[in-house]
């Protein structure tokens, strides 16, 4: 019974973990007004009929903290790497100079702030909500294991340890969240 329990807090920290990186990953692709070249990250360029990552086709880096290059490592991919970055409606508008493809990451208006801000607290909201499932679907195995046979006082203490994961997980998604709010909010 002590082993079941554990492995059950084990994949309860595991899949709370895995909210965390969900979260982190999708901050990262919120504009937060500074060239960041994950903002091209599940953009696919259509080469030789295949749809290929653009970062499988091209070297993708950062100039300065305003802009974007591209450098195909085939000239033909410059059209095609520029209809799927318009066809993304990620609001970058890409220049193509027969050489390499620039964007120019604009200066955030502070209402687009307030809608990424609102943005970010959705996505940690929605870590928060994946993180209080495991903890509800983790208690749940633990009661059956109390009808089992498991001693109270230790289903007890296996509770709690899960609530100290949840209190502990959900206080990383509100730094996240408060991190990316702030760098969204600076000028």
């Amino acid at each position: 019974m002590e082993e079941e329990v554990s492995l059950y807090l084990e994949d309860a920290e595991e899949r709370m973990s895995k909210a965390i990186s969900h979260l982190e990953h999708e901050l990262v692709r919120i504009r937060a007004g500074k060239a960041n070249p994950s903002l091209l990250d599940g953009i696919k360029v259509d080469y030789y009929g295949v749809l290929t990552p653009l970062n499988q086709v091209s070297n993708i880096n950062t100039p300065d903290a305003k802009t974007i290059l591209i450098m195909p490592w085939e000239k033909t991919m410059l059209g095609p790497i520029e209809k799927a970055i318009l066809a993304a409606n990620i609001g970058l508008t890409p220049m193509n100079n027969g050489e390499v493809i620039r964007i120019n990451i604009p200066a955030l208006t502070e209402e687009r702030r307030v809608q990424l801000v609102k943005q970010v607290k959705a996505e940690g909201e929605n870590a928060k909500i994946s993180i209080r499932n495991t903890r509800k679907q983790t208690n749940d195995e633990l009661k059956k294991l109390l009808k089992e046979g498991l001693a109270e006082d230790a289903e007890k203490a296996a509770e709690e340890k899960v609530q100290e994961l949840t209190d502990e997980h959900v206080k990383k998604v509100d730094e996240l969240v408060e991190s990316k709010e702030q760098e969204i909010m600076t000028i």
